[in-house]
């Protein structure tokens, strides 16, 4: 009797899991292209690429971009705290370039000044 439950356990067909299983170790891709056309003018196109397949798989021929996504890595915390730290930092140096670009032009007006002041004085004396 154990026999036949054993045929009958294998002559059952795959379930769900097994086909799940088939399909993330092997990989399933799904491409399809959708074209609306009216009196032979291409008006829209979409072009439908699925891929299905586990983490390992996908490694295995180079798709790995969810660990660069920010959104899903703890990267992105770290990521996210620098860009904060190096905004900071530029608000800082624009604030120092702008005082030293005042602090230049006022050194610049002042010998200007004392000019001006010197030529009115030279002026005077003369009159």
């Amino acid at each position: 009797m154990s026999s036949e439950r054993s045929t009958l356990i294998t002559a059952r067909p795959p379930g769900l899991v097994d086909v799940l299983d088939r399909i993330l170790d092997k990989g399933l891709v799904i491409a399809g292209d959708i074209k609306v056309s009216l009196a032979n003018v291409e008006l829209l196109t979409l072009q439908i690429r699925l891929l299905v397949c586990s983490i390992d798989k996908a490694e295995q021929i180079g798709l790995n971009w969810w660990r660069y996504d920010t959104n899903l890595t703890t990267r992105a915390e770290r990521a996210e705290a620098e860009n904060l730290e190096l905004r900071e930092r530029l608000s800082e140096l624009e604030q120092e370039i702008k005082k030293l670009g005042a602090a230049a032009r006022v050194a610049d007006d002042e010998p200007v000044t004392r000019q001006v002041k010197t030529r009115k004085t030279r002026t005077k004396r003369r009159t």
